[in-house]
């Protein structure tokens, strides 16, 4: 946004801010997150908060520093009222899961260390957060944020004390970290209708059974090497000779890669179309086949969620495999699992697994128009005050575009009656 664009839209900010910062207590601290997020929507390369305080006509650099960086407010219940906010405005399809990465010089930025960087696509000197956003295929915003943290902190008392990393805080991995999100997105009275995310997450058996233990569906992608058996083969036990241990039921025909299952049903793909794309229909070629995945980890969960874990029958739960084979394509290009009725046309499952293109959305914008990754500071508290500010920043412009000329949301914070003066 130009300057001119951000002095029009100065009212409307002004009633934003004073609700989704409603919890932070003074109203000095409320005038200044009105300021940062003008530095972030105004035009410029950078948007740390030198180059910011130098572009707005209000902006002093030493009080937006002490603001992000030293200032106590708890940025939890701002995202929480962003969330309650935005997710009836966005109306989510689903909720997608995903994580992005911000290169970094040196090792004192908190959480930094040398791990694989979506971001330049290979191994580097990185900062790693966690994100859950609601997505539509016509806006998106992000709901809570978790900054993952490397063993190598954890463990290192001089750096954490350094940074002001909170005691309770250690390493978690990603998928962890993913499903702490969605237990307290659940506490804020927020649930996804269903949940996507990349193979990274999907892989992970252990993630697809946190979502079926908190009764989530889900469309997550894998690789191609995930082992399946088909869904209408069953385990056997051999009759048990009288002496020792009773035999277990097991599959006993070795699972087949999802590629490999793929491969022998090519004449049953058929076209599906998902959405309009800025160069015409997204059409490709999709099949989707009712499968148990396979492995000794999925084996093991099966067993343990058993009602008697010690008499177990055998049988693997029993989800849809979907796959991508594009037309001219010499092999397939995407797969994914979902625990969604097996009834779903085949459309709505395309549908699902391809609305993660909206968080790449969000992450563009995120970071090349608002500066979520332009945070110069090492802190845990500023860190997690930028990407709250760059959040909020991200949500009052998704309100302008899903309803440019309408008010903003009744709530007792933006009552003429109990408006607070601006900066």
């Amino acid at each position: 946004m130009d300057a001119h664009e951000v002095n029009r839209a100065r009212v409307k900010l002004a009633l934003f801010v004073a609700d989704v910062f409603a919890s932070v207590p003074r109203k000095d601290q409320r005038a200044k997150g009105d300021c940062y997020l003008r530095g972030l929507m105004l035009d410029g390369r950078r948007k740390s908060i030198q180059p910011m305080a130098e572009r707005l006509p209000d902006g002093n650099e030493q009080n937006l520093q002490q603001f992000v960086n030293q200032s106590t407010w708890d940025p939890v219940p701002v995202r929480r009222r962003i969330a309650q906010r935005m997710v009836p405005q966005v109306g989510p399809d689903a909720w997608a899961v995903d994580d992005v990465s911000f290169p970094k010089d040196g090792r004192m930025s908190v959480a930094v260390a040398h791990q694989y960087c979506g971001a330049l696509g290979k191994q580097a000197n990185c900062q790693v957060a966690v994100s859950v956003h609601a997505v539509s295929d016509t806006a998106s915003c992000p709901l809570q944020w978790r900054l993952f943290m490397p063993q190598e902190w954890a463990d290192d008392p001089v750096r954490r004390r350094k940074t002001g990393i909170p005691d309770e805080i250690g390493h978690r991995e990603k998928w962890r970290l993913a499903l702490d999100t969605i237990d307290e997105l659940a506490g804020w009275n927020l649930v996804p209708p269903v949940l996507v995310a990349d193979a990274g997450y999907g892989q992970n058996a252990d993630f697809r059974d946190g979502l079926e233990h908190r009764s989530i569906d889900y469309v997550v992608a894998i690789r191609s090497d995930v082992t399946v058996h088909p869904h209408d083969v069953m385990p056997t036990a051999p009759a048990w000779s009288g002496n020792g241990r009773k035999p277990q039921p097991r599959y006993r025909d070795r699972p087949a890669p999802v590629a490999a299952l793929a491969a022998g049903h090519r004449q049953a793909f058929t076209g599906v179309t998902w959405r309009e794309g800025s160069r015409g229909p997204m059409r490709s070629y999709f099949l989707a086949l009712r499968v148990r995945p396979a492995g000794i980890k999925s084996r093991r969960l099966a067993q343990a969620a058993a009602p008697d874990p010690d008499s177990w029958d055998g049988v693997l739960p029993e989800v849809t495999l979907l796959v991508e084979w594009p037309d001219g394509a010499e092999e397939p290009t995407g797969y994914w699992l979902s625990n969604l009725p097996a009834d779903t046309p085949v459309a709505e499952l395309v549908r699902l697994a391809k609305i993660r293109w909206r968080i790449e959305h969000d992450y563009r914008e995120l970071k090349h128009g608002l500066g979520l990754d332009h945070f110069e500071g090492r802190s845990w508290t500023g860190w997690h005050h930028h990407v709250t500010l760059v959040t909020a920043a991200h949500a009052f412009l998704t309100e302008q575009r899903l309803s440019p000329k309408a008010d903003t949301a009744d709530s007792p914070s933006t009552r003429p009656s109990t408006l607070s003066r601006t900066c």
